[in-house]
């Protein structure tokens, strides 16, 4: 995109346009998930046999977070994550490998800093809000 002198295209761009749209999303997920799968705290989180249908879920929900299609609620409803996550347990330690993961599939994207900023900060909130079990 041409950036036009005095045009305010670049501020009105969501986080989701700025940093790359679907693509971005779906490699910061690709990545994430190519680390849970090898991961005996978290995988058996995740009871498909496939970790695709995860993937996918991840990939469009947090598309839609940062302004890209709604297509997470069109098929799913509304997100509710504690609900959806509240029959695994979900302690520091799924906390601290989810973040980790995270963090290795964030640091592959090169990120402009303030956006990779803006991103872990969500994330690590997430994180945070997922944890159901102390310990």
């Amino acid at each position: 995109m041409n950036e036009i002198p005095g045009d305010d295209t670049m501020q009105e761009q969501t986080f989701y346009e700025q940093v790359g749209g679907e693509e971005t999303f779906r490699r910061l997920v690709r990545h994430f998930y190519e680390g849970v799968a090898e991961d005996p705290l978290l995988r058996p989180m995740y009871p498909e046999e496939d970790l695709g249908p995860a993937e996918e879920r991840l990939a469009l929900f947090l598309m839609q977070y940062w302004g890209g299609p709604r297509t997470y609620s069109d098929h799913r409803g509304h997100p509710r994550l504690r609900m959806r996550h509240a029959p695994f347990v979900v302690d520091q330690a799924a906390h601290d490998a989810w973040l980790r993961h995270m963090r290795a599939a964030l640091d592959g994207l090169g990120l402009a800093p303030e956006h990779e900023a803006q991103l872990w900060r969500y994330l690590t909130y997430a994180a945070a809000s997922m944890v159901n079990t102390a310990g």
